[in-house]
């Protein structure tokens, strides 16, 4: 096939770590025709993923016209090449059988085994999705009524985060909420960004390495994804500490990472107590007068990692470009994207 560029090189790797034919399940062979090679329709949307195409008719032209790219995807002559349709119904049956989280799960398994991780970068980002949001009025509220016990006073109200305490991790995914919905986010100069889609939330590694990947409602805060993300991540890898923003500063959460052992790095947020503002600006200076860093304002500059990791998984990898309904779909979408990038992040770190 001759000289390999880049994204063709990155191709080839995440085909050779990550083989998708262990992650299929054989069928027999029945009455009719015989389906299209699953393994074959699994690799050309990893392509689809690295080199940013952004609609399946592109990715179909691309593979009519490049032979390159058709060889590494499985398909040896032009006719092999599948209809848009055959895709579709591709694409559907792995969303149902979460078949790119599942790899990027095993990734993660196989590549830290016996490893520490030091930090763990906690962030969500927003996804932009071509759908009509749910209306909120029809839906539960993150706030539940708990009847009251004997000798207590009246109905209580119950918390998400206090309820995630003593859920399972199967409840904890099961009650958040995954429908499209409108999100708002304040950005780097303070203004609130709208969008209608999902929130992507993300647990990272040193090295900018996504170990874990959580899709939820645009409209859910940050914080009520934390515990089940970290709960997840514990049972990939063992790390130190958890380097969050204020949005996730709650004693449910701090509770939760110390019972996985781990220690949270959160900052301190003044909000609106003037005096705690003016304690901690008043201590700021005295520590640049003295040259002295707190160690965990130095493990919390890790978290730039984070930034770099949505970024590059918008720009390099289709997550900007959603063409897909439905949660599990757009799930799908993603995790392909996020599972080139957590290769090439990890080729990254290979010496020589």
């Amino acid at each position: 096939m001759g000289p390999l560029g880049p994204r063709y090189q990155l191709l080839v790797t995440v085909i050779e770590m990550v083989p998708v034919t262990r992650f299929l399940a054989h069928c027999p062979g029945t009455r009719g025709r015989p389906p299209s090679d699953r393994a074959c329709l699994a690799r050309t949307f990893i392509a689809k993923a690295i080199l940013k195409l952004p609609t399946t008719v592109d990715l179909i032209d691309r593979l009519r016209c490049d032979k390159t790219l058709r060889r590494l995807c499985g398909f040896q002559r032009l006719g092999a090449v599948p209809s848009e349709a055959t895709f579709s119904r591709a694409f559907d049956e792995f969303a149902r059988l979460e078949l790119a989280t599942r790899m990027h799960e095993a990734l993660i398994v196989a590549t830290h085994k016996g490893q520490l991780v030091e930090h763990i970068s906690r962030d969500a980002t927003a996804i932009e999705a071509r759908e009509k949001p749910v209306k909120v009025k029809a839906l539960k509220r993150c706030r539940k009524k708990v009847k009251p016990q004997k000798g207590e006073p009246g109905w209580q109200t119950v918390r998400r985060l206090e309820r995630q305490r003593e859920m399972t991790l199967a409840e904890m995914l099961a009650d958040l909420p995954r429908h499209c919905a409108v999100g708002a986010k304040p950005n780097a100069k303070g203004h609130k960004d709208f969008w209608v889609g999902y929130k992507l939330h993300l647990d990272i590694a040193d090295g900018g390495i996504p170990v874990t990947a959580l899709l939820t409602s645009a409209s859910l805060n940050d914080s009520q994804a934390a515990i089940p993300l970290a709960t997840m991540t514990a049972r990939r890898v063992v790390n130190f500490y958890d380097l969050m923003d204020a949005s996730y500063k709650a004693p449910e959460i701090d509770a939760a990472c110390r019972d996985l052992g781990r220690v949270p790095i959160v900052p301190e947020q003044p909000r609106r107590d003037k005096r705690k503002k003016e304690a901690m600006a008043a201590e700021a200076k005295a520590r640049r007068a003295i040259n002295f860093a707190a160690p965990e304002d130095v493990r919390y500059r890790q978290r730039t990692t984070a930034e770099r990791v949505n970024a590059r998984l918008k720009d390099e990898f289709g997550g900007r470009f959603v063409r897909v309904r439905g949660h599990a779909k757009v799930t799908c979408h993603l995790m392909f994207g996020i599972l080139a990038l957590t290769v090439d992040q990890l080729m990254r770190l290979v010496p020589g």
